[in-house]
């Protein structure tokens, strides 16, 4: 990202000025970079760098001057879009500049989509007629709660150079210590995320797990983020000011959670930004109030056949969470108990697709051990980096590198004929009312309805399956939509991260199972072209009605051609689709097995065969005649030295 070195550190701000003609923005710049009025300014300036020792945070600023001539706009918005802040000007001494802030510049920010905090600046004050006096704050009051993206207002002069180095020194600030992702202007709170990263902060430094901060526990933590040690008498101060302001504040303990939240609105209120973001940052978070990447050691795929997945020291913290905040132990988290797991994560997880209703829960609506396990599984396969964050944010007090593992390729997996796998996933293929949907309710402990809803998008849902012999693994169900199917075949690398694929035909109907066998031939022929090819598995659906004439002897036949097992009668309906699952992960745990080959494929293993038993008669011949040669030669050499 421009301006940024390490993570989370900025290097540089760039400030781009735009406002009508006229309105001094050039001469703005010129006096702010000189401390001096200029005699002539060129109309457009090239860009103005102010040096880091400029202002106290240490960080260059660069000035962007634009026109804003029609002839110039391409390059006005190229600029807008590449601006870390945004410095919008008018002319205190012409009130038609002012009024076309909310008429035309503002709205034309938010149809380009800026995302730049915008400093809107009254140039020309020493020009302002004083028989006309005009309070900045009642005029402006309206036009920022209409655009809240406005950071702050503030007038000018450049000919008498009053508050002409303050307009950089908050459009600077605004960009290293936003305003918007801490506090709620129009609430005049805190926002939700900042409150959950604050109670996290809170939570951290309270060792003793009393829910206050003694002074010696303020103390430390006032010198891992300001490298500095507060006074008595400063720690005296600082509780006087929060007993003074809010009930329960501090207590006989010491600093309680109300009383820093409280203190850090403060500072906010205040414009103290930048004591909240250096507290913020020292404990690894970004701009988004989410932890950084740089300290979230996500494990690296070296082959997209790799996933991700929770290591056993990560999931018995997890068992431990879940029979924590199980109060009244009924094996389940009630809404309120789930929320209290995350109440210091960035957002409650898994309220969003596509983990949203993807794992078990009682009748009641409450998420199941295996559910809560199942979803974490889930969110460790499709984001690892999101999982590992939640974890730590949580509570996970181990080394964050011992976390999750990188499993071993598949293409390994296949030649070895086992996997180290715990987690599998399961590639749901079919045509439209074959039962894939009802599947995957089943699977989820959903009651079977008869009311049909199309899939449009891919849908998961993951469970706990419990295999013979006692073991677990966690197992994930992909839906493809029918529609879907082209596209993600598409990519040569779609079947790198299944582990199994299952078709799925309603029995009775024979155009169903025609197009499964369609598809089951195109992932089977995917799979010989990149090299990931997958055990396959065809499931013979709505066993609960009378099957077409010649089902059994079709399925039995294509299996028998492609090599894979006889297709599975499911019957949803009647509840008797538990087994297939297991089935299903049966077939993930032997990936050398059950995988279709097709005609073309047959010819091309018999054709490599061939090619190799070539080469290696052809590498045995040439050795013999070499070797006939070498004693030849030999022989010759001995008798020409004999003699």
């Amino acid at each position: 990202m421009p301006g940024r070195s390490a993570p989370g550190v900025r290097t540089a701000v760039r400030v781009v000025v735009v406002g009508d003609r006229g309105t001094g923005k050039s001469s703005l710049i010129s006096a702010a970079a000189s401390d001096s009025f200029p005699d002539y300014v060129q109309a457009v300036l090239p860009p103005t760098r102010l040096p880091s020792d400029f202002f106290p945070d240490g960080v260059p600023v660069t000035i962007v001057d634009t026109s804003s001539s029609m002839e110039s706009r391409v390059k006005l918005i190229d600029e807008l879009k590449r601006a870390d802040a945004v410095v919008l000007t008018y002319d205190c001494d012409q009130p038609m500049t002012l009024s076309r802030l909310s008429t035309f510049w503002l709205p034309e920010f938010r149809k380009l989509e800026i995302k730049a905090p915008v400093i809107v600046v009254g140039c020309k004050l020493d020009l302002r007629d004083e028989r006309q006096p005009m309070n900045l704050e009642q005029v402006m009051a309206p036009i920022m709660q209409q655009f809240r993206e406005i950071e702050t207002c503030i007038e000018c002069s450049s000919a008498t150079l009053v508050q002409v180095p303050d307009v950089f020194y908050y459009a600077q600030k605004a960009v290293l210590h936003p305003t918007a992702p801490l506090f709620d202007q129009e609430k005049q709170t805190l926002k939700p995320r900042c409150i959950r990263a604050l109670k996290r902060i809170f939570m951290l430094c309270d060792h003793d797990v009393d829910g206050a901060l003694s002074d010696a526990e303020l103390n430390e933590f006032q010198v891992k983020c300001f490298n500095s040690p507060l006074q008595p008498a400063e720690i005296v101060g600082v509780k006087r000011v929060v007993q003074e302001r809010i009930r329960g504040g501090v207590s006989d303990l010491g600093l309680t959670l109300e009383g820093f939240l409280f203190l850090h609105s403060l500072f906010i209120e205040k414009g103290r930004l930048e004591t909240t973001w250096a507290v913020l940052r020292k404990f690894g978070y970004n701009d988004e109030l989410k932890l950084r990447d740089d300290i979230l050691p996500v494990p690296t795929k070296h082959a997209p056949d790799q996933c991700v997945e929770l290591t056993n020291e990560a999931i018995d913290f997890l068992y431990g969470i879940f029979r924590l905040y199980d109060s009244d132990n009924d094996g389940s988290l009630k809404p309120s108990e789930f929320d209290d797991i995350f109440v210091t994560a960035p957002e409650s997880p898994w309220t969003v697709e596509p983990y949203v209703d993807a794992a078990e829960r009682t009748p009641q609506g409450n998420l199941t051990l295996n559910g809560f396990l199942s979803e974490w599984a889930l969110t460790t396969s499709l984001d690892p980096a999101l999982s590992l964050a939640n974890l730590i944010c949580i509570g996970y007090g181990g080394d964050p590198t011992s976390a999750l593992r990188v499993t071993r390729r598949r293409s390994v997996d296949r030649r070895k004929k086992q996997t180290e796998k715990n987690v599998f996933h399961c590639f749901v293929f079919g045509p439209k009312k074959s039962g894939k949907s009802a599947l995957l309710n089943s699977f989820i402990g959903r009651s079977f309805s008869s009311d049909y809803t199309p899939t449009n998008d891919v849908r998961y849902v993951a469970n706990v399956v419990e295999q013979i012999g006692g073991s677990q693994k966690t197992l994930i169900l992909r839906e493809i939509p029918e529609d879907g199917v082209k596209q993600l075949l598409s990519n040569k690398e779609c079947l790198a991260a299944c582990d199994v694929a299952v078709f799925l035909y309603d029995c009775s109907d024979e155009y169903s199972w025609k197009r499964s066998r369609e598809l089951l031939l195109d992932v089977a022929r995917q799979g010989e072209d990149s090299g990931y090819g997958v055990p396959c598995l065809l499931i013979a659906a709505k066993d609960d009605l009378d099957p077409f004439p010649m089902s059994l002897q079709n399925s039995t036949r294509v299996t028998q051609q492609l090599g894979m097992e006889a297709s599975i009668p499911v019957g949803v309906k009647l509840k008797d689709s538990k087994s297939v699952f297991s089935r299903i992960v049966s077939a993930a745990e032997h990936p050398h097995l059950s995988i279709p080959e097709t005609e073309k494929g047959k010819k091309r293993k018999r054709y490599r065969r061939l090619v190799n038993s070539s080469l290696m008669f052809v590498s045995v011949t040439v050795g013999a005649a070499v070797a006939v040669v070498g004693l030849a030669a030999y022989r010759a050499y001995a008798a020409r030295k004999n003699t």
